[in-house]
């Protein structure tokens, strides 16, 4: 589905995602401007790959689940909208803890989106749960 709505991948590091997606056929509607599902995909996307490349160095093995979304739009997306996620150093503490503990643990995640002008369009808060696998 991301790469149907042309999401990809510009940056990963162990502080921050950055997702790109450019206006199209295939994620508008019919108000001209993107599509509010494929927004959002991009916005779990930032933080999810964020919060993955971090579980996935962890030992014990993590698993790591959506348990909650809140979005706020604010301008019409269109053009190349920009996510990005800079919570990476908050995300290893709350696996850490989730380590440390034996017991899940969740962290509500923020991705920014915005267009080429540097105008936010959205904010999505994504409630990421963390759970060492048995």
């Amino acid at each position: 589905m991301a790469f149907l709505a042309g999401l990809k991948l510009k940056e990963l590091t162990d502080d921050h995602a950055v997702v790109l997606m450019r206006y199209k056929y295939l994620n508008k509607n019919p108000f001209g401007s993107i599509y509010f599902a494929c927004l959002s995909m991009a916005g779990e996307l930032a933080s999810g790959m964020l919060a993955a490349s971090i579980a996935f160095k962890s030992n014990p093995e993590i698993s790591m689940l959506v348990v909650g979304v809140t979005f706020k739009f604010t301008k019409k997306a269109v053009g190349i909208i920009t996510f990005e996620c800079n919570q990476g150093k908050e995300i290893y503490q709350t696996i850490q803890k989730s380590i440390d503990t034996g017991e899940g643990q969740a962290i509500e995640a923020l991705t920014v989106a915005r267009d080429e002008k540097g105008d936010v369009v959205s904010e999505f808060f994504i409630n990421w749960s963390f759970k060492v696998k048995v």
